[in-house]
């Protein structure tokens, strides 16, 4: 088997591929690279020419975008339990809500930090409409969890969905919203997630 590498900053989304890692319990070589130089460097662009990270290499495979990483490790591992089965009904919720949130919700995050507001016409043709209606549909996918976005079993989405949502809690991009603190009480069963929570004053 070949050796997995993660390239990733402590300040990053690569902290998600890092505990999904952990999770699995697999073995990795993470290479932490600063912001700048670096992740500007001829090296580093033939891995990733958007000069970000977290990254993935994986033998001749290279893997960018934490949503398609934390895909693509679940599915490598599937035998540790972190993806629905390949055929199964859960996989739809499971593609769902990992498209979701890293294209709508990302983008409508996005735009909101930037203080931009859509107009009426403007929203029609954005991938996320508004953010009013991003987070509405966020919601609708939290409300839905029983406990978990895929039923009764913790899944690599979970991890992805969740620490993003912990992140947004964390330095207050959100009012967490009884769904949310719902979601996150589930999330905490699991220790390794348990751990994120400590500390975070969410309620």
């Amino acid at each position: 088997m070949s050796e997995l590498t993660l390239y990733t900053n402590t300040i990053s989304r690569g902290n998600t591929v890092e505990l999904f890692l952990n999770m699995l319990a697999v073995p990795f070589k993470r290479v932490e690279l600063s912001y700048g130089e670096q992740m500007n460097s001829a090296e580093y662009l033939a891995i990733n020419p958007m000069a970000k990270v977290p990254a993935l290499v994986d033998g001749d495979n290279i893997v960018t975008e934490t949503a398609a990483i934390c895909m693509y490790l679940a599915d490598k591992f599937i035998e540790k339990g972190f993806a629905p089965a390949f055929g199964s009904p859960e996989r739809a919720a499971y593609y769902r809500w990992f498209f979701f949130t890293a294209g709508p919700i990302e983008a409508a995050f996005t735009v909101k930090e930037l203080g931009i507001e859509l107009n009426e016409e403007q929203q029609k043709s954005s991938g996320f409409g508004s953010f009013k209606r991003a987070f509405h549909g966020l919601e609708t996918g939290l409300a839905n969890a029983k406990p978990y976005i895929c039923g009764k079993n913790l899944t690599a989405v979970d991890v992805y969905v969740g620490y993003f949502l912990i992140f947004l809690c964390k330095y207050a991009r959100i009012q967490p919203t009884p769904l949310i603190n719902q979601y996150l009480d589930s999330l905490a069963l699991n220790k390794e997630i348990k751990q994120l929570l400590e500390g975070f004053d969410l309620k």
